[in-house]
C-alpha cells in the first residue's frame, strides 16, 4: 500500500480512530490490532510474502528466547548463527540469485567458456533488506545482553512488522521501538499535530519534489545519448532532489505516522544535501542504515583502530556492501566505492567528524568557506548518484562522457522542458525552506507555531494546495526495490 494513495487516505484514518477510541483501554489488544493492521497494510501489495515476513519474525523471536534461557557459548553463538543464515539466506535468494548467476556465466565468458545463466523469475518481496536487517539487530543486541528478550509474540511482531516504517525504514533497532511497543500509550494532541504536519511535508517530497522530477529524469536518462552536456547535469540534479524527496519524504510520512499512534521513531534524514564534507553526508543520508552498518560491521571489523591498512579495508567493506545492500547491480557496488573513495581521506586524516554542528549555525548565510564545501560536496554526490540511477555501467560510463563534452556550454533541452519549469521553481521554494528549518527535526515543524491557531491552519491548507495542484503523476518509491 502506498503512503500516497487513496487506499492509505482511508486506511490510515480507519486505524486511528480503531487504535485510539475501540482498543485504547487494553495495551495486548492494541497491539493485536496493530498486528492486523500492518499485516494487512504489507499484504495489501502480495499477501503470499505475508509467510516470509511471519517465518523471519518466528525465528528471531525463538532465538531470542534461547539466547535468554542459555548461557553455554558455543550453543549461544550457534542460535545467533542460526538467525544470521536463515534471515540472510532468505535476503540473498528473493535479492541477488540472479544476480550472483549472471555474474558467474560472465567470469566463465570472459575465460572464454560461455555458458548459460540459470534465470528464475524471482519476486522480490517489498522491504525484505529493511525488515531483515531489523530483526537482525534485534538477535545481535540480544547475544550481546543490550536488550532483554521479550515473551509476548505479539509485541515482537509488532515491533518488526510496524506498518509506517516496514516497507521502507527507517531501520529500528529493538532498543528503541520495542519497549514503546509493550509500554502502554496515551493519546497525545500535540505529538499527534506534530505527527501530521510532517505527514504532510513528506507528501509535499514525494508528490511534488519527487513525483515531478521522476518524469524529467526518466526522459534523459532513458535516452542520453541525444542530449547535450548540459541537459545531462540537469537530468542528475533532477534525480538528486528525485531520490532525496522520495525517500525523505516516505521516512517523514513514516515517523508522522507512528507520531499519530504514540510512537517515536529515529530521525532518518537531516538535511544532507548541506553537507560541508562527504562524512557529513553520511552521517545525514539514511541514519539508520549508515549508523547499522556502523554499529554491526565497521566497529565489529575494528573500527577506526588499528593501522592504515585495517582502516582502508573496514571503510571500504562497509561502502561496497552499503552498496549491495541497495541493489544486485554492479552499479550499486561502484556507488558504494565512489563513496568509500571520497571518504577515505577523512578518515586517513582523523577530519571526518569536524563537522558536527548545524551548517552555518546561528547564521542566515553560510560563510564563503562553508558555501564552497557544500557546493563541492554536493558536486560529489551528484557524480555518484549518475551510478546510482544508471541501469548498468556502460550507461554510467556513457552518460558521464557525454556531460565532459562542449555541449555542456549549451542551452539546456529536452522534450518536455518547459514542463520543468514548475519543479525547477518548487526545487528552489524547497532548498529554501529546508535552509531555513535546517535546525529542526524536519523542516517545517516549527512553521506557524508561534502564530494563532488560524494561521497554522491556513499554512497547512495552503500546503494542501500546492500538493493537489502541483503533484506530479503517482510514482512508486524508490526504495519499494530494495
Amino acid at each position: 500500500m502506498l503512503f500516497n494513495s487513496i487506499e492509505f487516505a482511508i486506511f490510515l484514518p480507519v486505524v486511528f480512530l480503531i487504535y485510539w477510541f475501540v482498543v485504547n483501554r487494553n495495551l495486548k489488544l492494541q497491539n493485536a490490532f496493530l498486528l492486523v493492521a500492518s499485516y494487512f497494510f504489507y499484504g495489501w501489495w502480495d499477501w503470499r510474502f505475508l509467510s516470509l515476513l511471519a517465518f523471519s519474525s518466528f525465528v528471531d523471536y525463538f532465538v531470542g528466547l534461547g539466547l535468554s534461557r542459555i548461557q553455554e557459548k558455543k550453543t549461544r553463538r550457534l542460535l545467533l548463527t542460526a538467525s544470521i543464515v536463515t534471515n540472510l539466506a532468505f535476503l540473498g535468494f528473493f535479492k541477488y540469485f540472479n544476480f550472483f548467476a549472471e555474474s558467474f556465466a560472465d567470469a566463465f565468458t570472459l575465460l572464454g567458456t560461455p555458458i548459460e545463466a540459470s534465470r528464475l523469475n524471482i519476486i522480490l518481496p517489498v522491504g525484505i533488506s529493511f525488515y531483515t536487517f531489523q530483526t537482525l539487530s534485534y538477535t545481535i543486541d540480544v547475544y550481546k545482553g543490550k536488550l532483554e528478550p521479550t515473551k509476548s509474540m505479539i509485541d515482537f511482531f509488532v515491533f518488526v512488522s510496524f506498518f509506517p516504517q516496514l516497507v521502507a525504514g527507517p531501520i529500528e533497532r529493538a532498543t528503541n521501538l520495542l519497549p514503546q511497543v509493550t509500554q502502554p500509550r496515551k493519546f497525545d494532541y500535540d505529538k499527534a499535530m506534530d505527527g501530521a504536519r510532517q505527514i504532510l511535508w513528506g507528501l509535499f517530497k514525494k508528490i511534488v519534489i519527487a513525483d515531478n522530477c521522476a518524469r524529467h529524469v526518466n526522459i534523459i536518462f532513458g535516452n542520453y545519448e541525444s542530449y547535450s552536456g548540459s541537459t545531462l547535469v540537469l537530468g542528475v540534479i533532477f534525480f538528486a532532489f528525485q531520490i532525496y524527496g522520495d525517500f525523505s519524504g516516505y521516512s517523514d510520512i513514516a515517523i508522522g505516522t507512528s507520531r499519530l499512534l504514540g510512537f517515536n521513531l529515529m530521525r532518518n534524514f537531516a538535511f544532507p544535501y548541506f553537507s560541508r564534507d562527504i562524512a557529513e553526508f553520511w552521517r545525514r543520508w539514511h541514519i539508520s542504515l549508515s549508523t547499522w552498518f556502523r554499529d554491526y560491521l565497521y566497529i565489529p571489523l575494528g573500527g577506526s583502530r588499528g593501522n592504515m591498512a585495517m582502516k582502508v579495508r573496514n571503510t571500504l567493506i562497509v561502502f561496497m556492501v552499503s552498496g549491495f545492500w541497495h541493489g544486485a547491480n554492479w552499479t550499486f557496488i561502484v556507488w558504494g566505492a565512489i563513496n568509500a573513495l571520497l571518504f577515505l581521506p577523512l578518515i586517513l586524516t582523523n577530519r571526518n567528524r569536524i563537522y558536527l554542528e548545524t551548517p552555518a549555525q546561528g547564521r542566515l548565510f553560510p560563510s564563503p568557506r562553508e558555501a564552497v564545501n557544500i557546493a563541492f560536496t554536493f558536486g560529489m554526490t551528484l557524480f555518484a548518484w549518475i551510478f546510482f540511477r544508471a541501469p548498468t555501467l556502460g550507461d554510467a560510463f556513457g552518460y558521464i562522457q557525454g556531460i565532459f563534452s562542449r555541449s555542456i556550454l549549451s542551452v539546456p533541452w529536452f522534450p518536455g522542458i518547459r514542463d520543468s519549469l514548475v519543479p525547477l521553481v518548487m526545487i528552489v521554494l524547497f532548498v529554501i525552506i529546508e535552509w531555513l528549518g535546517r535546525d529542526r527535526e524536519y523542516a517545517i515543524q516549527d512553521f506557524g507555531k508561534s502564530s494563532r491557531p488560524v494561521v497554522r491552519w491556513a499554512l497547512a491548507y495552503i500546503l494542501s494546495m500546492v500538493i493537489f495542484l502541483y503533484g506530479g503523476q503517482q510514482q512508486d518509491f524508490i526504495y519499494f526495490q530494495f
